[in-house]
This record gives structure tokens, C-alpha cells and sequence, in this order.
């Protein structure tokens, strides 16, 4: 997830220079269509707790943004920040026993805006906003080189989340611009060697979040601009929709739809840009509860991002940034983690 401030537009970032965002339409392509997408109350509130303060606002870009937790090991945790200028950190790792953390890797253009790591290699992968390249790298930060670049369909992408299929395909939510008032984001599909990519669904209003269920049917995509999530079934190749739907209206008031994520159960994890927390869903679309942050630190905290589940166990890890600082915070999640629950 993962570049926006007012909304999650990195307002002062002259090397990303975004537009800022307002809600709008979108259309449906392959799915049959309805009344809308069902609203709930927030569920059970679910605490977490500090594990760590990473990040301070640079003096350079004016904040700070934390996003794309991918744990590399059960106690480490990596995130970039989207907004470390040339020279600081922008891949780091957190020892989530100590709360300490580290640089990874830098470079002196880059505005990563996510990192995954693929099943098929064991590499991490940034998505960079501004150049519309994915680069990979060893995880202690070496050997970094781009993996994809170019046009997709004729224009390139300003990617934001990947999920990894179980074979490393990638699928990209491309945020396509954020012009304001349009719906021209779009999911693009990446064989994983990088050599072709098929966009599998357009017409999608700023798509931030893109995550598989667990059984690899389809993708949730959370659209910031709708506040939204919704449906992509897949095809038995996973190379096409085959039907599209909205499943899940979310009422967050000033806050919006941020990236996503899964347990083994399918329940969703839609993360809020706009407000330091997390909304939980179940897969057909009851809300289960809202991670909260507690009340006296939230002070300073304007946005979650994302979270990273441990495979196997119910321990979460989310990103929480603000002019506060960035942050990892932990909770308990409903379920099990699985790889699919590895942020993204």
C-alpha cells in the first residue's frame, strides 16, 4: 500500500508530486450489477500496542510514511518509508522482540511505496511510484535491480500494492495517475519473470489495496476513491476476470480505503487512510471489529496502512503514520496468518 496525504497525497514531495484526491465514479466490467455494496456497524474493538517508533517526519519532505510491512522472519519485520528523501533509509527492518530498527537499503531517486517478498525466489519487492518500475533485491539489500519497467497497455503505471500468486506472479494495483474526479486505476498482472504484463481490470477508482483470498479464487482491491472493496474472480490461470463485483462499503466517515490483507479464514483487514486504524471484515462482508491504536497516543497519527500476519499465528503487525512519526503497532488477529497474510 501508499502514497497519499491530503488524501495520501504526498503534498510537499516535490520528487513524487501527486494530485490530491476526491471520491468518484467507476463502472463495473465483466459483473452483474446491484443496489450496492451492504454497510455495517464496527464490530468489537480489537487494542494494539506500540512496538515500535521507526521513523521521525524528515526535514526534507516535511512527514513521514510507513507502509508495505512484509515480515521476513517471525520476528523481523521490513516497511518503506514513502517519503525518505536521497540518502535515509527507505527499505528498513524492525527486530520486533527489541523494537529496534535499521536500514536496508536506499537509493537516491526511489518512492517505494510498497515491498513484498515473491515465493518464487525469496527476493523483496519494491514497487516505485514515480518511475513506474518494480526492483528487486536480495533482503539484506544487495544486488537491487529492476525487475519491471515500461508501459502496460500503452502508458505506465504508478504502482502501489503487490499480491503474489503461489507460482510468483505478481498483481499490481496501479493507481494510474490519481487524477482527480476520474476512474482510470487499473490491476495489472505480471508473469514472473517480467517479461509480459495484462492489465486484468481498469475503470477502478484509485485501486490501493490488491490481495487474493486464501484459496487464490480472486482479488480483493480496495478503491480509496469509493471507499470500496471489491471482488475480481479469476479465471483457472489466474490471467483473467471472469467476474467483478463491489462486496464491501466502507463507512469511514474522513477516513478511506488504504491497502489489505487476509487470514487463513478470508476475513479482510482493510487498513484507513485518514484515521489510525484498522476495519475487519469477514469475507462476506460482516464487520467483525476495528483494530484501534490506543486513545492517548493516537493523538499525532493520521493513517494505518497496512498489517503483516505471522504465518501460522495470530500475531499482526500494521504500519500507523502521522506527523507524530511512523510506527509498528501490534494486535491479535481473528485468525491465523498465512503467506497471502504478509502485507503487500
Amino acid at each position: 500500500m501508499t502514497t497519499h496525504l491530503a488524501p495520501r497525497t504526498l503534498v510537499g514531495l516535490a520528487a513524487v508530486g501527486l494530485l490530491a484526491l476526491t471520491a468518484c465514479g467507476t463502472q463495473t466490467a465483466t459483473s452483474s450489477s446491484g443496489s450496492g455494496p451492504a454497510s455495517s456497524s464496527e464490530g468489537r474493538t480489537i487494542r494494539a500496542t506500540q512496538v515500535s517508533h521507526v521513523t521521525d517526519v524528515h526535514e526534507a519532505t516535511g512527514m513521514t510514511l510507513l507502509e508495505g510491512p512484509v515480515l521476513a522472519k517471525d520476528d523481523e519485520l521490513y516497511v518503506v518509508d514513502v517519503t525518505a528523501p536521497p540518502g535515509d533509509p527507505k527499505l528498513l527492518s524492525v527486530d520486533l522482540k527489541t523494537g529496534k530498527h535499521k536500514g536496508v537499503y536506499t537509493d537516491k531517486t526511489g518512492a517505494y511505496t510498497s515491498a513484498q517478498i515473491s515465493p518464487h525466489d525469496g527476493r523483496v519487492y519494491l514497487t516505485e511510484y514515480q518511475s513506474g518500475d518494480i526492483v528487486s533485491l536480495a533482503k539484506d539489500g544487495s544486488d537491487p535491480h529492476t525487475f519491471f519497467s515500461g508501459k502496460v497497455d500503452g502508458s505506465t503505471m504508478n504502482p502501489d500494492d503487490i499480491a503474489f500468486d503461489d507460482d510468483g506472479n505478481l498483481y499490481v494495483s496501479d493507481l494510474h495517475g490519481m487524477k482527480t474526479g476520474e476512474a482510470e486505476g487499473r490491476i495489472v498482472r505480471i508473469d514472473r519473470d517480467g517479461k509480459k504484463s495484462t492489465v486484468l481490470a481498469d475503470k477502478l477508482a484509485h485501486p490501493n489495496g490488491v490481495m487474493f483470498d486464501p484459496e487464490q479464487k480472486g482479488l480483493w482491491v480496495s478503491e480509496l476513491a469509493k471507499d470500496t472493496i471489491s471482488y475480481l474472480l479469476l479465471d483457472a490461470d489466474r490471467t483473467a476476470v471472469t467476474n467483478r463485483h463491489e462486496a464491501i462499503h466502507v463507512d469511514g466517515g474522513l477516513a478511506q480505503t488504504d491497502s489489505i490483507a487476509v487470514d487463513a479464514k478470508g476475513n479482510l483487514y482493510q487498513a484507513l487512510h485518514g484515521r489510525p486504524a484498522m476495519a475487519v471484515f469477514s469475507k462476506y462482508g460482516e464487520r467483525l471489529g476495528t483494530v484501534e491504536v490506543p486513545a492517548k497516543e493516537a493523538e499525532g497519527l493520521q493513517s494505518a496502512t497496512n498489517v503483516a500476519i505471522t504465518r501460522g499465528g495470530t500475531d499482526a503487525y500494521m504500519t500507523v503514520s502521522g506527523p507524530k512519526g511512523g510506527y509498528v503497532y501490534k494486535f491479535s488477529a481473528l485468525a491465523k496468518g498465512i503467506r497471502l497474510s504478509n502485507g503487500g
